[in-house]
This record gives structure tokens, sequence and C-alpha cells, in this order.
């Protein structure tokens, strides 16, 4: 089926069709296509910064067998979660086939954040590798995931806003139909959407430009103003979290906390959560900032986290003498790239 989206005040019209290609009778649909060229794009540029995080690409591979399967399932289960309801058979009990059918869509980047993240601090505590040297590189990938994955929303015409007129309103034939039958617009609201005199927003675009400009800003960061290890991580986390925030305001097909209302509305789940993730990077930042007391090398006072040692996370100690890692002496572990040590996942 095509879909013929337009950009009245830009003069842009677009015919898409969701599937790509087929495959042995399959369809490959763009959504896919887009989010796995977002991928491959990332772990290659991720592999090519890792020596300035102190990670190696053999790490990264590793982390990624973990992390990706994992992250698919938080993609489905935090979506599921927050839409429940939709899974229940008439008795009340629930359609389990309905629930692991993820071809039928319904996925929530929140979710495949919250596992990727979770899996990371399991993978860093085995191998006993710094979480925030690793963190630090691993939003450098997200980000770039975030930005071309968005555009898989695009020819899905999916991930937009509430009615506007702003010139670069986006109108569709089925974008005025799911407002209609949502209540969202009446009959002249319908038929102003199909006119061009109104639209929607495309916040599937104002996410994925506010991810690019972030590529940069956390690149910046990381390159030439980073005091500590983690300072890339939670600068993602505050950059992201406000701008989700603002955005997911303006959507219309937000998941909801239950039934719970805050000041007589009802709960957006990502708001909610990016307003929290966003304050909380924000203290972190100003703690480590502009309290906690940071040495030359980007570690902690007393002792902390050396970067690039493979042991981050891990003090060696408060004696107040310099580490033999730092010098190269003798007892210094081999370097995050050296073969002697055991491979790791980003």
């Amino acid at each position: 089926m095509t879909n013929i989206v337009t950009f009245p005040g830009l003069g842009l019209e677009f015919h898409l069709d969701r599937v790509a290609f087929s495959l042995f009778g399959h369809p490959v649909y763009w959504y896919g296509v887009i989010i796995g060229c977002g991928f491959l794009l990332a772990v290659l540029l991720c592999c090519r910064w890792a020596p300035r995080f102190g990670v190696n690409s053999d790490q990264i591979m590793d982390l990624l067998i973990f992390a990706v399967p994992l992250s698919v399932v938080g993609l489905r289960v935090y979506y599921v979660l927050f839409y429940l309801d939709l899974y229940r058979e008439a008795d009340g009990s629930l359609n389990w086939g309905a629930i692991f059918r993820i071809t039928d869509g319904g996925l929530a980047i929140y979710g495949g954040i919250i596992a990727a993240a979770l899996t990371l601090i399991v993978f860093c505590r085995i191998r006993k590798i710094s979480f925030f040297s690793f963190a630090d590189l691993g939003v450098h990938g997200l980000l770039i995931g975030q930005f071309i994955g968005r555009w898989g929303n695009f020819m899905n015409v999916e991930a937009y806003g509430g009615v506007t007129g702003l010139p670069w309103r986006m109108c569709s034939e089925s974008i005025a139909s799911s407002l209609l039958s949502q209540g969202l617009v009446d009959t002249d609201g319908y038929q102003a959407i199909l006119d061009g005199t109104l639209g929607v927003h495309p916040t599937f675009f104002y996410e994925s430009l506010w991810n690019f400009v972030g590529i940069f800003l956390i690149y910046w960061i990381g390159k030439h103003w980073k005091k500590f290890d983690g300072q890339v991580f939670w600068s993602y986390v505050l950059w992201y979290g406000l701008g989700r925030f603002w955005i997911e305001g303006l959507r219309t097909d937000s998941l909801y906390l239950f039934n719970w209302t805050f000041l007589g509305q009802p709960i957006r789940v990502s708001q909610a959560l990016s307003l929290l993730l966003a304050v909380t990077a924000a203290v972190m930042l100003f703690y480590n900032i502009k309290i906690k007391k940071h040495s030359r090398d980007g570690e902690s006072g007393g002792g902390g986290s050396r970067r690039g040692d493979g042991r981050g996370g891990y003090f060696h100690g408060g004696s107040g003498r310099e580490c033999p890692c730092r010098t190269g002496g003798a007892g210094a572990p081999p370097a995050a790239g050296d073969p002697k040590r055991g491979r790791g996942r980003d």
C-alpha cells in the first residue's frame, strides 16, 4: 500500500511504500532496513572512536552479542507493559501469541535503552571494565541510531504530532483518518488535512534533528571538554531527555502510565521518564563538574578509576601513591586494546 504524504507549505510530496523489497516471498520493510543501516553505522563509528575511551572493537562486538537481542526484548516489553489491554482476550487473559508477534509492530525506544544499559552494567561487572567509559562511547552510537531510525517512522507514516498550520505541516489521508477515528479532529478538521490547509507536527523529524545536533554536541564534549568518566553519558541523558520531553508532548500516539493522572491530565510515560532522567543528569553533571574534585586524567580524587585501563570502575586504593598502571611500571594491567586482556563488550 502506498501512502501519499505531503508538506504543502514546503511544496513537497512523497509516495511511500512500507515494503522495500521481497525476500523468498516475504516482505522486507523500510523500517527494518533503515534501523539496520543506523545500527551498522553506529557500530562502525563506535569502533573507530573506541580507543579514545579505552575500549577496543573486540569488546564492542562481544557486548553486541548480548545487548542486541536483549534490547529487542526490552523494546517490546516496555510497549506491551503500558498497552497491556491491547493484548487481553475477552475473558481478561493475555493473548501471548499477539504479545510475541513482534512483526505486528509495537516497540518503544526507552525499553531498548533501559535493556541495553542494564546489559552493559552486568557485562562491565563481569569483565571488570569501567561502565562509564563504555557508556561514554555507547551513547554516540545511540544518537546515531536514533537519528537515522526515526526515518523508519516516516516510511510508516507514524510518530507524528497534533494538528498544526505551520509551514512544515505534514498531511496524508492516513493521518487524517487516524486522527478522526481517535476523536482528535472533527469532519471539518479531517477535510482541512486532506486539503492541506491543516496538517500535523512531523515529530519524527523533530526528534531526528534533535539527535543529529546531539551527535555533534556529545562528540565535542568527549573530545574537548571531558573532565570525568560518565560526563558524555550524562550529557546524552540530559540532551535526549530534554528533547524527548517537549517532543513527546506534541505526539498523538504516546504510551500512558496506566490510568494515572497529574493535575487532571493523563501521564505520558516517556515524557515523565524524560523529565526524571534530564533532572538526574543535570544533578550528576553539576555535582561532578562543580563539586567533586577530579585529577587531570579525568579521575576522582583519592584513588579513583583510571580511564582506559580496563578497570575504570574499580578503585586501586587510596594510599596517595601513584598507581603503577599510570607510569607503565611493573604490575600495570594491560591496556584495553592489549590482546592479553580478556575480550569485553561495549
